[in-house]
């Protein structure tokens, strides 16, 4: 617990919920800023309680009205900045734009270069992410940190590793699967899958062997759930007696929910990067694991310059 003064924690309107638990772990409450809207979208921020020489850290998360989120966030540090804080930490567990990592095709952006050059110009010191789309953007952050410990806890303590196979979607996530794997000392396997456009896969082809075990599908995010359900399909076709889904985080857009429902998929694991309680209601597939300690703890010991290294292996408790 932190006691004293020294260190702030600020909310957006985004995920209000996930500062009120990271602010429990630290052992403070949610510092006071008031946010407005104009009739014309524009944001207003007023920081109503002093930040001078502060250690100030903003936690808010790219999902609903994305921009608005984001330019949410970029005011808010501003705000701190010109109010003489002495170092900000924006928290966003999903960064906005993080899908846009490459160019891709000509005359393309890096939009989520953008987005990061937009925070540092704001005045942000360091940035807590959580679970970035492509390893190669990691060089954007100070602090990129991932799901993986408490994915494994959840494992541990809900199945048996015996029959239990990790799946990667898809080649771009065996990184994230095989380590996953390893660390549980469990088989793996992958699908090859090819798009017709972003967000539509036309074919899956199953690398590995599944039958009448376990299977438990591993991402970053969940979207329209289209690939996660075509591959849980694909699992119970190669005779594959369970079949489970554990993602970062879950955006649950446009008719995912309802092919939640209609799949193979017994249930979906995501965290509390994104609010989930909508979701929950509204499809009862849905669990959430809570990673708010995780930051909380990130936080901590970033306050009192302690390594986080540690928490890349290891849930805190």
């Amino acid at each position: 617990m932190l006691t004293g003064s020294g260190i702030k924690i600020f909310s957006g309107t985004a995920h209000p919920e996930l500062a009120e638990i990271i602010a429990r772990r630290v052992g403070l409450p949610v510092s006071k800023a008031e946010i407005t809207r104009s009739s014309i979208g524009e944001t207003s921020v007023r920081i109503t309680e002093s930040v001078r020489e502060d250690d100030v850290y903003i936690v808010n998360t790219g999902c609903g009205a994305v921009n608005t989120a984001l330019m949410e966030m970029c005011i808010m540090i501003h705000a701190c900045k010109i109010a003489s804080a002495k170092r900000i930490t924006a928290v966003l567990p999903l960064f906005p734009y993080a899908r846009q990592d490459k160019k891709d095709k000509s005359r393309a952006p890096i939009t989520a270069k953008l987005v990061a050059n937009m925070l540092q110009k704001a005045g942000c010191d360091h940035l807590i992410t959580m679970d970035l789309h492509a390893s190669q953007i990691q060089g954007f952050f100070d602090v990129p940190l991932y799901a993986e410990p408490s994915a494994i806890l959840y494992v541990r303590t809900h199945f048996s590793l015996e029959n239990l196979v990790i799946v990667s979607p898809d080649a771009g996530g065996a990184k994230r699967a095989t380590s996953m794997a390893d660390r549980l000392g469990v088989d793996f396997a992958l699908f090859h899958k090819e798009r017709k456009k972003a967000n539509e896969v036309s074919r899956m082809v199953l690398v590995g062997q599944v039958r009448d075990k376990t299977a438990i599908l591993v991402d970053d995010m969940a979207d329209t759930c289209g690939t996660l359900c075509l591959a849980a399909h694909h699992l119970a076709e190669a005779g594959a007696t369970r079949c489970f889904a554990i993602v970062t985080h879950g955006i649950l857009s446009g008719n995912a929910l309802q092919a939640l429902l209609d799949s193979k998929l017994e249930k979906l694991i995501v965290t509390n990067t994104l609010p989930q309680q909508k979701n929950q209601e509204l499809c009862s597939k849905i669990e959430v694991i809570d990673i708010g300690a995780v930051l909380g703890e990130v936080i901590r010991r970033s306050h009192y310059g302690e390594s986080v290294s540690k928490l890349f292996h290891e849930v805190p408790y």
